[in-house]
């Protein structure tokens, strides 16, 4: 007599099926997040989705099987990620002040997308919108959930590092289309096509999306390369709005 037995898969084929199905569902929301931030929600809805779909990254991580720590967000290791993330934001801010102490760099900080804004707006701006809306959900998205869906772990791997730096440079896609508004881009680059200028844009965002993810792996959290793209977003608009103003 014969017994017939049905392989079941191994637990190793079952995760990657489970982890690249997650790397899709991820792909797919930061497409959509993007789409309706920059396409069709009002301006008020930018931290309100920035924050909801942080949070569903983070649901879905956790349904992959990934830990807290795995996307940065272990409490074992929050007092040295915050002080990473001070020691980076205090570098960033230096880096500012020198820039405005120099005449021909403060040309960096012309930007005409940020407009004449009130007090209560750039409050609004750099406290509310850029924190939750900017900040919060590409630190959980590309140095948090997808490098480790994509297999990063406690060493450094640059597959997963690159592969989510490469989707961070898509997701500037159309924040880049209107780069050429601020001085020093067009002074430099103004000659060339903008779709070009598009693609040398998401370049520079890949880059820096490798060095936030190395900062984040440095500091074990993703508090670190949040404090550090705070500093460089939330900062940077302050002075280039005090130094329009005047």
């Amino acid at each position: 007599m014969s017994v017939t037995t049905t392989a079941l898969p191994r637990p190793e084929v079952t995760n990657f099926r489970r982890r690249a199905l997650a790397v899709l569902a991820a792909v797919l929301l930061l497409a959509t997040a993007t789409v309706l931030t920059n396409r069709v929600l009002p301006g008020w809805a930018y931290p309100v989705s920035g924050a909801a779909a942080a949070t569903a990254l983070v649901l879905l991580a956790r349904l992959a099987g990934l830990r807290w720590s795995d996307i940065g967000l272990s409490r074992r290791h929050s007092r040295r990620a915050l002080l990473f993330g001070l020691a980076g934001f205090a570098v960033v801010m230096l880096g500012f002040g020198l820039a405005m102490a120099i005449p021909p760099l403060r040309v960096l900080f012309h930007d005409g997308r940020i407009g004449s804004p009130g007090f209560g707006q750039l409050m609004w701006l750099a406290l509310v919108r850029i924190p939750f809306g900017t900040v919060l959900l590409e630190e959980v998205a590309f140095r948090g959930v997808l490098p480790a869906l994509l297999g990063a772990g406690e060493r450094w791997r640059w597959g997963p590092v690159l592969g989510a730096s490469a989707l961070f440079g898509l997701w500037h896609l159309l924040p880049s289309l209107a780069l050429t508004q601020n001085a020093a881009v067009h002074a430099t680059f103004g000659g060339l096509p903008l779709a070009v200028v598009s693609v040398l844009a998401m370049l520079a965002a890949a880059g820096a999306g490798v060095f936030l993810y190395w900062w984040r792996h440095t500091g074990h959290g993703l508090l670190a390369s949040m404090l550090v793209h705070l500093a460089t977003n939330s900062g940077g608009l302050l002075l280039a709005a005090a130094l329009m103003a005047h």
